[in-house]
């Protein structure tokens, strides 16, 4: 059996520790190792965790989540799926905390690009902590805050009562231009059931390609009415501002997403996010051979500029689905469930990444239908 693995990531202060001590501390009869990094301010305190539970912790050796961590998380995962066959550890589960600047892509290629972790364990879900107190600053000025949204399976929202309900409002639908396919659920100190945390299988091929079905809908109302009212409560804070002293240096990062609106382009966003997603459906079904070329291309000159895509795709030559999906470079694909008598067969797939130039990808989809 492998193991499953669970990667936590979320701002410092966004409460991944409190979510971790709940998780921990709750009487589920599940044994879970976690590996966290000892790094930044909030630190889960080895006393209170090992005093309050029986769970042991295995902690990093250097604290750093950014590029040297690939070997060690590797070693980490290798000691502990040794230690858990030769009896010497129990665990039933591995929750990676990352710390709050960590870009969670290169953890989770590690499930995928290393054979010997990928005998062991099978990543199910990437997990993001969005602090809605400060989240609209933190998406403004941090790319990775922006990046570790983009590859969440599922989003919880910390803090909401500290935030009005518009400005909560405002927050969900910025997250969800950014990432339609992960649900969000909004939480109170960390309360949340483990049935909400673990198997949630985001890295599946299944059939099922969930995206917010208000995403669809919102674009088109987004697109036409932002620009002409400011009064969105993501532009409350540059409101008074606006035709004063902000017009002329405008280029503050917590600014940027605002300096259109006075120029009157209603085509813009009331936020313009570098973290973008779009979804391509046709029912024409795709040519596997021009769709191989042209998503090998793609994936090529822009994997690391991916961050998740996933689609259920028609193919010719095929009564079954196609189920694809990819994280940066790593592309993988599988047949799926045979298509229904009578279900339409249409190829849906959604990109999620940065800067992502829509256009190409779009007409290079286009191109590779049938």
């Amino acid at each position: 059996m492998l193991i499953p693995a669970t990667i936590l990531t979320g701002f410092l202060g966004s409460g991944k520790t409190t979510l971790l001590k709940r998780v921990l501390t709750e009487a589920h009869g599940q044994k879970i190792a976690i590996i966290e990094n000892e790094f930044g301010e909030e630190n889960i305190d080895n006393d209170i965790l090992v005093s309050d539970t029986n769970e042991q912790i295995i902690q990093m050796s250097n604290g750093c989540v950014c590029c040297t961590i690939r070997e060690d998380l590797r070693t980490t995962l290798q000691l502990l799926a040794a230690k858990k066959r030769k009896g010497l550890l129990d665990f039933e589960r591995v929750v990676i905390e990352t710390t709050g600047l960590a870009d969670p892509g290169p953890v989770a290629q590690t499930f995928f690009m290393d054979d010997e972790i990928a005998e062991s364990f099978l990543l199910d879900s990437i997990l993001t902590l969005v602090d809605a107190k400060h989240a609209a600053q933190q998406l403004n000025d941090r790319q990775e805050a922006r990046r570790q949204v983009g590859f969440a399976d599922q989003i919880f929202i910390s803090k909401a009562d500290l935030v009005s309900p518009q400005e909560l409002d405002a927050l969900q639908h910025r997250l969800k231009h950014m990432n339609p396919r992960a649900p969000q659920k909004v939480v109170h100190f960390g309360e949340v059931s483990l049935a909400e945390v673990f198997d949630l299988r985001g890295f599946n091929l299944n059939a099922k390609l969930d995206i917010d079905p208000d995403f669809l809908s919102d674009d088109a109302h987004h697109e036409h009415h932002h620009g002409e009212h400011c009064d969105h409560p993501s532009h409350a804070h540059d409101h008074a501002h606006h035709d004063h002293a902000h017009g002329e240096q405008c280029d503050h990062p917590s600014h940027a997403h605002d300096h259109d609106h006075d120029h009157g382009h209603g085509h813009h966003h009331h936020h313009d996010d570098d973290v973008k997603s779009f979804v391509f459906k046709s029912p024409r079904p795709f040519d596997p051979a021009k769709l191989e070329d042209f998503l090998g291309a793609i994936v090529n000159i822009y994997g690391p500029k991916m961050l998740r895509y996933k689609g259920v795709l028609n193919m010719k030559g095929t009564e079954k689905k196609v189920i694809f999906q990819g994280v940066h470079q790593l592309m993988g694909s599988d047949l799926g469930p045979d298509w229904g008598v009578g279900e339409e067969r249409i190829s849906k797939m959604v990109f999620i990444g940065i800067d992502l130039p829509k256009d190409i990808l779009l007409q290079g989809l286009e191109n590779s239908l049938v």
